[in-house]
């Protein structure tokens, strides 16, 4: 929400009965090196016994009252950017059945699943953003219907999509997430398809990306337009090399509108 983060606390649930503490111990380091990466610092946590490993933080920060960045607040005209490429869920239920054959995918995914969305943006840059949030488990799409309202639509260019390398083949074996075909039935409501008439002529992988369930995924920012270029360089020098104008906001009723 445009702010910086402070202080984190560990959330972990762990079954000591079936894997080794050693495992614990490197999840809980990897945790630490990432909060000290942010800048904030790490104050303790609360762990649980559970059959199924899990770990995640709770983030407290700051952000100016006059500073912060909303879900909704984009205009239209706003160009649409995307930090990070798609398809990490796809990469996971990949890496899970032991069906990944190129090692650039899963480098790919677990690179942009570790990097933070930590832009250091210039305060001309932050002024620049009128709306923002970020892609995780509602996919791109559950995430952007947020940013719209009854007066809002934003077109979007499915051939402008950035994806994690080798998932669209994964997606085309059927290696799609069970989350994927939950947010598609959740929210394809909300899609209008440009310059066709259906789905039928856009390719499945293409609209796969747009419902996956994304880990740690990236930012979707709402920008002025005659800043998204000078934006744009600035997140790629941070690192982001996947990012991109993907869409842009229009006056409408509440749509994503797909195109080639």
């Amino acid at each position: 929400m445009g702010g910086r983060p402070i202080v984190a606390l560990n959330v972990v649930c762990f079954p000591t009965k079936y894997l080794e503490l050693d495992v614990l111990k490197r999840i809980l380091e990897g945790g630490f090196d990432k909060v000290r990466e942010s800048g904030a610092f790490l104050v303790g946590g609360h762990s649980v016994q559970d059959d199924e490993p899990k770990y995640g933080l709770v983030v407290y920060g700051e952000v100016q009252k006059n500073k912060l960045w909303r879900t909704t607040g984009a205009r239209p005209g706003d160009k649409l950017i995307l930090t990070k490429a798609l398809g990490t869920g796809i990469a996971i239920t990949a890496i899970k059945a032991e069906m990944i054959e190129d090692e650039r995918t899963r480098l790919e995914a677990e690179e942009s699943m570790k990097r933070l969305n930590k832009l250091d943006l210039t305060q001309e840059l932050h002024d620049s953003i009128h709306s923002g949030t970020d892609v995780t488990g509602f996919g791109l799409a559950g995430h952007l219907i947020d940013m719209l309202d009854e007066n809002l639509d934003c077109n979007l260019r499915v051939s402008e999509l950035p994806s994690i390398h080798g998932v669209k083949e994964l997606a085309d074996m059927g290696l799609v997430p069970e989350g994927a075909y939950r947010n598609m039935a959740a929210y394809e409501k909300f899609i209008e398809y440009e310059d066709s008439e259906s789905e039928k002529d856009f390719a499945r992988s293409d609209l796969d990306l747009l419902f996956d369930a994304q880990t740690s995924g990236g930012l979707l920012l709402a920008v002025s337009p005659d800043k998204a270029d000078s934006l744009l360089t600035h997140i790629k020098q941070k690192g982001f090399k996947y990012a991109k104008v993907i869409g842009e906001f229009k006056t409408g009723s509440g749509k994503i509108k797909i195109s080639h």
